[in-house]
């Protein structure tokens, strides 16, 4: 296989899927700012809040356009770069994909239109209820997109067919009900509801900044802090929960995220490390990073739930190990020899067949069963291929938690200044004028935290993508088995042209929003 077409249609997907997520996670969570303040003004009928939501639902149509745009291609990719693995996974991972096409098209673009265009044609109350099922289609849809994202992380519920090549779903609630999906799900879209949360308190910290629209730009802080905090606080417990299940299913993808090349009992999880950033570290011959502060026994506990939990490093699942409750992972070069001799037995079943040999289709049929879960090892050639960057993974995860602890205390601060005076008079003994006479730096910082956002919600991809390298689907189908037989100059071509086309969006989008805001609400 052409390396080359390898690493550009790696490329490429990247592009297209990190453009993409610069629109989806504020489409969703605008689509939830925008439903509680239009139910404030279904329950008050206050003229302020429909301007107010009419302001904000601008801003998400903008963004939802360029959404719908960026999301096409990226589905289309599927069939163009990666032939191979559509054919092959393609009676599984196609459901969900199909799934979220009906409910995109025929959900969204129709409550879509009677949110922006109804205001005057339908009740009060049937507006309503298209901007909630606005939202409603946008988080359904990602449901299904991550269904078959997660299926790419845990592949479950389905089984491989040796005559047509194959992997065919065997359960479709499996799939679609998976614990990983399920975690992914709502440790993504409660992310999304962060970033949503970070926009409008950012946009509404530069109206007060200007001194512009300050009564609609606190009541959308208000609505924008309260939201966010328990947003943030509900991504924390997500979270927690989602490293717990990676460590389950994915234990190389929390050995890359943690660059924990030696693993053992009594973990302690590294809050920072001297990781280098251009390089793979040596992991062969270091047992941990350099100039390493850890918190003592975390890593076990959000691992194993046990604080002296066996959490394996890099070697150990190379290597293999089996630990005191039994649990035991075989060494890397045995799965390689049985890839193998799966590929050898299929083989020898398929020739079986065009010579109408059935003792020998049974026997190698039954051969392929034994050891189709390493199938995918017998394309693997040695252990370097199946480590993920770490650098990436290391530092992308603690951008990510990093930014989070951040947007809680945002949030936090932003509700203590905008209640300043109600907690000043319940509790005497607290002073909040160092932060209500000098609340100038708080707006500022919830401004700058709006990119801030955007970095730290591309990060979570990053984990999540690079770390499950070399695998398309994980320990089944490697990326250069997936790939299409394509000149690499071809999808090189389609790079740039997307590079330029995406950037341009991204521009026109930006430039149409930074109008808007300017022009402000029409109060």
């Amino acid at each position: 296989m052409d390396l080359d077409m390898i690493d550009w249609a790696r490329a490429q997907f990247a592009l297209t899927a990190i453009y993409h997520w610069l629109f989806v996670p504020l489409t969703l969570g605008l689509a939830v700012v925008m439903g509680v303040m239009e139910t404030i003004y279904y329950r008050t009928g206050s003229e302020f809040w429909k301007i107010t939501t009419q302001f904000w639902q601008r801003l998400f149509g903008i963004n939802f356009a360029m959404g719908v745009a960026t999301g096409i291609i990226l589905e289309f990719e599927f069939g163009t770069n990666w032939s191979n693995y559509s054919y092959i996974v393609g009676d599984v991972f196609g459901a969900p994909l199909a799934i979220e096409g009906i409910v995109a098209f025929f959900m969204e673009s129709t409550f879509v239109a009677v949110m922006f265009f109804g205001w005057k044609k339908v009740s009060r109350g049937f507006h309503l209820a298209s901007t909630w099922l606005t939202g409603l289609g946008a988080t359904i849809s990602a449901w299904w997109i991550l269904v078959a994202n997660s299926w790419m992380q845990h592949p479950v519920g389905q089984e491989f067919n040796p005559d047509t090549m194959r992997n065919e779903m065997t359960s479709f609630f499996d799939v679609a009900l998976s614990p990983v999906a399920v975690d992914k799900f709502c440790h993504t879209v409660l992310s999304a509801w962060v970033l949503g949360a970070v926009f409008v308190v950012g946009v509404s910290s530069w109206y007060l900044i200007k001194h512009r629209n300050t009564e609609f730009a606190r009541q959308s802080l208000k609505v924008g802090a309260v939201f966010g905090l328990i947003s943030s606080l509900l991504v924390a417990i997500s979270g927690d929960h989602s490293a717990y299940t990676v460590g389950q299913t994915q234990p190389m993808k929390l050995a890359a995220m943690e660059a924990l090349y030696k693993g053992g009992n009594d973990q302690s999880l590294t809050i920072i490390s001297a990781v280098n950033p251009f390089s793979q570290p040596d992991w062969q011959n270091q047992d941990e990073a350099p100039m390493r502060i850890a918190m003592p026994y975390a890593l076990s506990f959000l691992a194993t739930r046990d604080i002296h939990g066996f959490v394996p490093g890099v070697r150990d699942i190379i290597d293999g190990y089996s630990t005191s409750d039994s649990t035991s992972e075989m060494r890397l070069s045995e799965k390689i020899s049985n890839g193998h001799m799966a590929l050898e037995a299929l083989a020898d079943y398929r020739k079986a067949k065009q010579e109408g040999d059935s003792v020998t289709m049974e026997h190698a049929a039954e051969a392929v069963k034994e050891r189709l879960p390493w199938l995918g090892y017998g394309y693997i050639e040695d252990a370097a291929q199946v480590v993920p960057y770490i650098p990436i993974c290391f530092y992308a995860f603690r951008i990510m938690v990093g930014g989070g602890c951040l947007f809680i205390l945002l949030f936090f601060l932003l509700i203590v200044y905008l209640y300043s005076n109600e907690i000043t008079s319940r509790f005497k003994f607290v002073r909040l004028g160092w932060l209500t006479k000098r609340a100038k730096w708080l707006w500022t910082a919830a401004l700058w935290c709006i990119p801030v956002a955007y970095i730290v919600s591309e990060c979570g991809w990053l984990v999540a993508e690079f770390g499950r390298q070399p695998w398309t689907i994980q320990d089944m189908l490697p990326t250069w088995v997936s790939v299409s037989a394509l000149p690499a100059s071809s999808v090189m071509t389609t790079f740039f042209i997307f590079l330029v086309l995406f950037t341009l969006m991204l521009a026109v989008e930006i430039s149409i929003m930074c109008k808007q805001i300017k022009k402000g609400p029409e109060l």
